[in-house]
């Protein structure tokens, strides 16, 4: 902001002068004794803007005068020099320390000046003052707010769709700092605004907290020092002292206020707040930041490419049932991007927040926040690479569990079995067949009535004897629960609603009534997650359940939580939360739309606060409760979620369709989920609703087996799309690449491990690994299971051939072990239908499994390690292993680690961790792709061994029969 301004002469009055009468002639100059800091005249520039500068530089400020003496002037002069510095340094001390209160809004600067203002701000750099859905805004009330009007008709470079045509000047009042002192952690700082925000009930000083808290990790934080506001209820590091070298460098602008944050070592700008104002009132708080650059990844959930456009793109983040849809708020809510910077350096930025917001990216580029509720509490973190960031950012939230074993086996369900023997018939079919399958699922059809906690006892009468039986033959069940519990049955014959009320658990409205709304059993109640008490009521009602059928995981559905009624039976009432002033772009325009009233009430806050944290809520009791009850690691599979959601669940992408868009859009929704800390994700293989066909379905399956998590769903109203309903060819090549899946067993459960213990990804976006070629930065059509094993699906109809890009370096195929070079090229690859295509980087060593139909016998098999040797020879990998099951087994050291190394023809097998399951397995084979020339001996742990050699320059060593709990080595020479 312009921060000085000129006096007119009828501020000026001179002693000793009979007169000032006023004649032509040349100005007197005055100079800077003339000037005074915008604070020393408060009163009177409360009636003017910053840009009446510009407009009055060619006014004169004092014209000549004739009746005085040249010495009397002087002297007049030089005592209204020292007059005015006395009052500017008056003035601008009581300003400073004097609490900021309502000062009557900004004024716009005279036309002139804003015209001046306003067109000098290039489009892209355009910050929206007006962000109102579904508004025609007009000069007159764009002016209303005291900004900028510019209509993208006369815009200079027609800059096109999403350009504001509201925008704040660059003098837009903001907050100022006025004082930052050093804390143990940090500094804190006092921030206040002198100008009221076109939203009200602007919070008037605030508090800065700016935590060095670790040397990749910066937190701030800005709070009313007053009043206590809502904030996120999850568990964060608390740090103690301040990092003593960290990565970055802050600085602290002071009037308007800005954080900047930079890189210590190369100056790179993480952070730049300086670019729009900052706004912090009761329900509305915005803040703005140029980005590093266009490449933005992150802020879930959200049907996109992998890579966000920053082309006016609005995400809204509010959780809501709909089936995924572009441009529209989906289940969850992740405020975290990562974002990668020019020479393949990463960083994020976590805002920890969970109230209703746009997320604005924009060219420039930049990013707006927008959020009505809350504080503004947030985190970047230096990397400097993409992985580190995001194990940066799981050190905050908290790294995912590690699953239990079955949970990476193949699910199956459908909506619409209709009884159970009719999913008996399936299950005993995909046996028939050899089709590997860990886990048999219901949904809602298992109920009676739709009722949780009930299965229908005509429809589902041998629901009990199908679960013992799927437990006969090392299978698991899981069964779908919906948080609404029916609230119409005669009192004492529904327990879980009346014991519900009898303690309380469910949701009341703004008058302290419970909330009823309606979902598939008809009226229904919603437990309050966020209440102990709740907590103890959901264990018990799965422990009565479990007693009469033994389910193994939960699939926990319609948790955002979903009604379909707007609010409630009663509607809402026009409170502050239902009606606030500002509603981001929520589908359906209300923030009670197919949800409760946001004004309803929760143990820990209003549902306004606490409305996108409910399905982490359920899913933190879910997971609690199964651990009680089945004494293992729990599966627990939720539709909604949110940061720290990994530590309690996994994910489904929802309700997609049988499209090959939807098969394509589900990597990207993979990868980003990968980044959010949720790596158990998959979407529904061959799609939810709709008609699949046999060549989408077995794309889809192949696609699917590299999924995370992995489950074939449909609706009640498709036809059946399990592998066995399908064409001889077709079920064959489902069931090879689903055995492909459990031989990967052993690889795959490791990459589980190092993201519980490591926060690393499991599916992994090429650019993780490759983050300085840019040619990986936009692809979401491939990816990594790690750091190795490169994916390339088939994802369009009609086409026996695939092209993928390889970064530069040497690959395997992995089926053959044929090698290939690549420059950083895109390649056409062969992919007939019973095909996809892997291929493994050079230098990794991973380990698989004979495959069977469960992972509970393919988990015993012998091993096979396959070794990818770089151009020098060299590879490596690890191995971790336990009993699959026992809760904490890394924290407890109740597991084997080890690591696998080969370098100058020799490789070895390192025992790190030992553990006794680990001595039930042996490594049988062990194949090295890229020996160039065939060895004349191969010896194993010094003994000459049988060994066979391809002109493909692949070596295979059998029947080893090795303990995989000793070390040992395998040489040739």
């Amino acid at each position: 902001m312009v921060s000085y301004k000129r006096l007119s002469p009828e501020e000026v009055h001179f002693s000793g002068c009979s007169s000032l009468d006023e004649a032509p002639g040349e100005p007197l100059a005055v100079g800077g004794a003339a000037q005074a800091r915008r604070g020393d005249v408060e009163e009177e520039d409360e009636e003017k803007a910053d840009g009446e500068v510009e407009a009055e530089q060619e006014r004169p400020l004092l014209l000549r005068v004739v009746s005085c003496s040249i010495t009397g002037a002087l002297l007049t002069l030089g005592g209204l020099v020292l007059a005015v510095c006395a009052i500017w340094l008056l003035g601008t001390i009581v300003w400073l320390r004097s609490p900021a209160g309502p000062q009557g809004p900004h004024r716009p600067p005279p036309p002139g000046a804003a015209q001046d203002l306003c067109s000098s701000t290039p489009p892209e750099w355009r910050f929206d003052c007006y962000p109102e859905r579904d508004v025609v805004v007009t000069q007159a009330m764009c002016e209303s707010r005291n900004c900028c009007f510019i209509s993208v008709a006369t815009a200079s470079g027609n800059p096109g769709d999403g350009v504001p045509w509201c925008f704040y000047p660059p003098d837009y009042p903001s907050y100022s700092l006025v004082a930052l002192n050093d804390t143990e952690t940090g500094q804190q700082g006092t921030l206040v605004r002198t100008h009221s925000s076109y939203y009200g009930n602007d919070v008037q000083t605030l508090r800065i907290e700016v935590l060095h808290e670790t040397s990749h990790r910066l937190r701030v934080r800005l709070v009313d020092p007053v009043e206590k506001r809502y904030e996120v209820p999850i568990e964060v590091p608390v740090v103690k002292e301040k990092a003593p070298n960290p990565s970055y460098k802050v600085e602290l602008r002071k009037d308007p206020f800005a954080l900047l944050v930079t890189r210590a070592d190369t100056g790179v700008i993480l952070l730049n707040t300086s670019v729009s104002p900052l706004f912090y009132a009761e329900q509305f708080l915005q803040f703005s930041t140029a980005l590093a650059s266009r490449y933005v990844y992150g802020l879930g959930e959200h049907r996109s490419n992998f890579l966000h456009s920053v082309q006016w793109n609005t995400l809204t983040m509010w959780a809501r049932d709909v089936p995924p849809t572009e441009y529209t708020n989906l289940y969850g809510v992740h405020p975290f991007y990562l974002c990668l910077e020019s020479d393949g350096s990463a960083h994020g930025f976590f805002l920890l927040n969970s109230n209703a917001m746009d997320v604005v990216l924009q060219p420039a580029p930049a990013v707006t926040w927008r959020t009505i509720g809350g504080i503004l509490d947030f985190y970047v973190f230096t990397g400097p690479d993409p992985s580190a960031v995001i194990g940066q950012y799981l050190e905050v939230i908290g790294k995912p569990a590690m699953p239990v074993y079955w949970a990476l086996g193949n699910h199956l369900c459908r909506w619409g079995y209709k009884s159970s023997n009719a999913t008996w018939d399936v299950v005993k079919t995909m046996r028939n067949y050899g089709i590997p399958q860990d886990v048999q699922w219901n949904d809602i059809d298992y109920m009676d009535g739709t009722r949780d906690f009930t299965f229908d006892p005509v429809a589902f009468a041998t629901l009990p004897d199908l679960v013992k039986d799927l437990h006969r033959h090392d299978q698991k069940y899981v069964m779908i629960l919906d948080p609404g519990i029916s609230s119409t049955q005669a009192s004492g014959s529904y327990w879980p609603f009346d014991e519900g009320i009898k303690r309380g658990v469910f949701i009341n409205d703004s008058d302290g009534h419970t909330l009823i709304g309606k979902v598939w059993p008809g009226l229904t109640a919603f437990p309050d997650f966020s209440d102990p008490v709740t907590q103890e009521w959901w264990f018990e009602n799965l422990q009565k359940f479990h007693a009469q059928v033994p389910f193994d995981g939960l699939w926990i559905d319609m948790n955002e939580p979903s009604n379909f009624v707007d609010g409630s039976l009663n509607g809402c009432p026009e409170t502050q939360f239902d009606a606030p002033p500002y509603t981001p772009g929520v589908l359906g325009g209300f923030l009670r739309s197919k949800t409760i009233c946001v004004s309803a009430r929760q143990k820990l806050s209003s549902h306004y606060n606490l409305h996108s944290l409910y399905g982490l809520m359920e899913a933190k009791a879910s997971s609690s409760a199964l651990e009680r009850i089945v004494g293992k690691r729990p599966l627990v599979i939720s539709r909604s979620t949110f940061p720290s959601q990994g530590l309690y669940s996994g994910h489904w992408l929802g309700d997609n369709r049988s499209q090959w868009k939807d098969l394509y859009t589900s990597i990207a929704g993979m990868l980003t989920f990968n980044l959010l800390g949720i790596p158990l994700v998959g979407a529904d293989i061959c799609g939810f609703s709709g008609q699949t066909n046999e060549e989408l379905c077995v794309r889809w399956t192949q696609l699917g087996a590299f999924y995370p998590f992995t489950r074939n769903h449909n609706d009640m109203d498709a036809q059946a799309q399990d592998p066995t309903v399908f064409s001889p060819a077709a079920r064959t090549a489902m069931k090879e690449v689903l055995l492909l899946r459990y031989s990967l067993f052993p690889f795959l459960y490791t990459l589980f491990h190092h993201a519980h213990a490591s926060g690393h990804t499991v599916a992994t976006p090429l650019l993780f690994e490759f983050p300085t070629d840019q040619n990986t930065y936009e692809i979401d059509k491939q990816f990594l299971w790690g750091k190795s094993l490169l994916v390339t699906p088939v994802l369009e109809p009609g086409v026996d051939y695939v092209a993928g890009y390889f970064p530069k370096g040497l690959w395997y195929d992995y089926y053959t072990g044929d090698s290939l070079v690549s420059a950083g090229e895109e390649i056409k690859l062969q992919a007939p239908l019973d095909k996809i295509n892997l291929h493994l980087r050079e230098g990794s060593i991973i380990p698989t499994q004979r495959p069977n139909t469960t992972l509970w016998v393919s988990s015993g098999q012998p091993m096979h390690l396959i070794g990818a040797l770089s151009e020098g020879g060299v590879a490596e990998g690890d191995l971790f292993w336990d009993d699959g099951e026992t809760m904490a087994t890394y924290e407890t050291n109740q597991y084997a680690y080890i690591r696998f190394r080969v370098e100058k023809g020799t490789m070895t097998s390192e025992v790190l961790q030992d553990n006794v399951e680990a001595s039930y397995i042996t490594v049988e084979t062990v194949s090295f792709y890229g020996v160039k020339a065939k060895p004349e001996r191969v010896t194993v742990n010094l003994q000459d061994a049988e060994f066979s050699y391809r002109t493909n320059q692949v070596l295979t060593v059998t029947e080893l029969g090795l303990n995989l709990g000793k070390n040992f080595t395998i040489s040739w020479m």
